[in-house]
């Protein structure tokens, strides 16, 4: 029998975040799942661990929702989901949902060849990208992953001088522009609002 409580099924690059969002609005009835945020690096893989999660957690929860965008499965995660009576964060990815929808759109369209940093990505950056993307076993890939890139956007959660220091350092390694936008929790805290409803 399902009891009363909501679960968030989340990306663990969005973990920190969402627990926040959580205690702030005294959502003492969500629980929180995350999967590996490496899952990114292979987003094939995205939907079936999705739907494993969902499955073995259906039973339990009245309602669950679901804390990914598209995350570059190109639909495949909305295919998954009309099974199911789950919603999912709006927008394409993450820095979407960060940004907002018109902000991200603005960006874009400046420049396309944008590269997007979030918090969790500066303070990951070496173990996802460099690591993840097998940069530090073949250097000459960086060049080749990259080579279409102008510049590096940073969409800062928080104000912190630290992780601006890295993010500059960040594109400072891929030789590209850097610029921040503070863009806080807003959208994505609105967005969870209007789920938990």
């Amino acid at each position: 029998m399902k009891n009363k409580d909501i679960l968030i099924i989340g990306c663990g690059a969005i973990a920190h975040e969402i627990n926040e969002i959580i205690k702030l609005n005294n959502w003492n009835n969500v629980s929180l799942q995350c999967l590996n945020a490496d899952l990114h690096n292979t987003p094939k893989r995205l939907p079936t661990k999705i739907k494993e999660t969902i499955e073995s957690n259906l039973k339990e929860y009245s309602k669950i929702f679901l804390a990914y965008a598209d995350c570059g499965t190109g639909g495949l995660i909305d295919s998954m989901l009309k099974n199911y009576d789950i919603e999912r964060l709006e927008g394409a990815h993450c820095y979407e949902f960060y940004a907002g929808s018109r902000l991200f759109k603005d960006l874009s369209d400046r420049e396309i060849g944008t590269f997007y940093l979030t918090d969790f990505l500066v303070k990951n950056f070496k173990r996802l990208i460099i690591d993840g993307l097998g940069i530090s076993k073949h250097p000459s890939l960086k060049d080749e992953y990259f080579k279409n890139y102008k510049n590096i956007v940073y969409l800062a959660q928080k104000h912190d001088n630290d992780l601006e220091l890295k993010a500059k350092d960040c594109a400072n390694y891929l030789n590209l522009e850097y610029s921040v936008h503070y863009t806080g929790l807003g959208n994505f805290e609105d967005q969870l609002n209007k789920a938990m409803k």
